[in-house]
């Protein structure tokens, strides 16, 4: 049998099939996937040094010791750390780091409100320095306390004690401590800086200390404690209110840091103790004189005029009724003129032997074209020609009270003015229903006319007596 072999075709050498090249493109890209995946593995994979890094536990945080702290004010303070300064200007709800505590100092100490003012000492808590503070039944050793007022106070805690903070805060004078101010106790300081604003505000209207704090910590106050028929007198209470007082109500206006209201006496009133909220108020007998007028029979007849008289009184009562809510004066009431006293304030008065009225007013004689000064500064609420009482003005000096000045011959303010104690408001005359040159002078409270003779060389504020004085007689 004769073989046939058959012809195999050889590749040339150094070329590779497509076949053997796609297979090896294919191994390639598994060989990259597995080393990628080896790397990614948080298990397999290795640190930089090549082995396996073992988990080490969270440091302890270092306290940082405070070395002395310092507020200037309810806003503005700074704390010196062992590792630098820290200033705060909201209560401490936020500190920032300062670069230089000696400048920082500096620009604090300028700006500082002053909140402990001498006027409300009182209500410093210069007074305040506790030793230790307690917190959730653990007492803590006190290094320095500051007070700013007897509400608001810091304390820096001795150094080694585990406490949260080395700083803490009060402001309920000591009753609960913080660790830090949050936004709502900002809120309280804050609060508290107004009532020490308005504290100030009033306590400077007192002729003491002493005074002023004796009357802004009562409830009630009544200023004098003893009055007159005709008198009258400043109420003070410690919140808003009403006053019911011989069948009328008068409204307690805020004013620094408590409420006001004057209360007239009518010439009626009865002798006697009247309470007013727990103060109270004693009612002395008066005995006024009587005076007799002649005048003409022109003269009488102008009070037949009644269509104009009540025209005026509507205009009158309106003015008087529309007072500034603050007490406008802050130095005392002075005399308009230097005059002759020819009726003093009560005078029970008959004109051509007939009741006419109780003059609730003095009446200062004076050369016509004497200067007339503003008794106390406050706005002009009416000037100008009135039927008896001729050229006339009232100066509102707020909260109810009211000066008034008649039968002028000049009038050289005109309503809207803003006056000054010793001003001149006009000149001395004789118009209107008016027998002779002279000054008709009187104070109003609340519509009511009042003793003007209370006011020269003092204020209301004063009529209270010093601690330790003797009560007006």
């Amino acid at each position: 049998m004769k073989l046939e072999r058959k012809a195999v075709h050889k590749r040339a050498a150094g070329k590779p099939s497509i076949r053997y090249r796609i297979g090896l493109g294919v191994l390639s890209v598994l060989v990259c996937a597995a080393v990628i995946v080896w790397f990614r593995s948080p298990v397999m994979a290795p640190d930089a040094s090549g082995s396996v890094t073992a988990v080490n536990p969270k440091a302890e945080v270092k306290k940082r010791e405070l070395l002395d702290f310092h507020m200037d004010n309810l806003t503005q303070g700074w704390a010196r750390y062992t590792d630098g300064m820290m200033t705060t200007k909201d209560g401490g709800v936020h500190w920032l780091a300062s670069a230089s505590d000696s400048s920082t100092n500096a620009v604090l100490s300028s700006e500082s409100v002053g909140v402990s003012d001498d006027t409300v000492s009182w209500m410093s808590g210069k007074e305040q320095n506790p030793s230790v503070i307690h917190v959730q039944s653990t007492d803590y050793k006190v290094l320095k306390s500051q007070f700013l007022t007897r509400n608001v106070g810091w304390v820096q805690l001795e150094n080694g004690t585990n406490a949260e903070a080395p700083l803490w805060v009060t402001i309920d004078g000591g009753a609960t401590w913080h660790p830090k101010v949050t936004a709502d106790m900002a809120k309280e300081m804050d609060a508290e800086r107004v009532r020490i604003q308005a504290a100030v505000k009033e306590a400077a209207f007192y002729n003491e200390q002493e005074t002023a704090q004796k009357t802004m910590e009562a409830q009630w106050a009544v200023l004098p404690e003893t009055a007159s028929p005709g008198d009258v007198v400043l109420v003070r209470h410690g919140q808003p209110g009403e006053i019911t007082w011989e069948g009328k109500t008068y409204k307690l206006e805020p004013f620094g840091a408590g409420y006001f209201t004057y209360l007239p006496m009518s010439l009626a009133i009865k002798t006697g103790s009247y309470p007013i909220g727990d103060s109270m108020l004693t009612i002395k007998a008066k005995k006024f004189q009587t005076q007799y007028l002649q005048v003409t029979k022109q003269m009488e007849t102008m009070k037949q005029e009644t269509k104009r008289i009540e025209d005026d009184q509507k205009k009158i009562d309106k003015v008087r009724s529309e007072s500034q809510g603050e007490f406008l004066f802050s130095t005392n009431f002075i005399k308009p003129i230097e005059g002759i006293l020819t009726t003093p304030y009560g005078y029970t008065r008959y004109v051509n032997g007939k009741f006419d009225s109780s003059h609730r007013a003095l009446d200062l004689a004076a050369k016509e074209g004497t200067p007339i000064k503003a008794t106390n500064d406050g706005i002009v609420a009416l000037s100008e020609l009135l039927y008896l009482t001729g050229n006339s003005i009232y100066i509102d000096h707020g909260m109810g009270l009211f000066s008034q000045y008649a039968h002028l011959s000049e009038l050289r303010v005109k309503a809207g003015d803003h006056v000054k104690q010793g001003d001149i408001i006009g000149l001395v005359g004789t118009t209107g229903f008016s027998t002779g040159p002279h000054l008709h002078f009187t104070f109003w409270a609340h519509n009511v006319p009042v003793n003007p003779d209370l006011f020269f060389d003092t204020t209301p504020f004063h009529w209270l007596p010093a601690p330790g004085a003797n009560p007006p007689q």
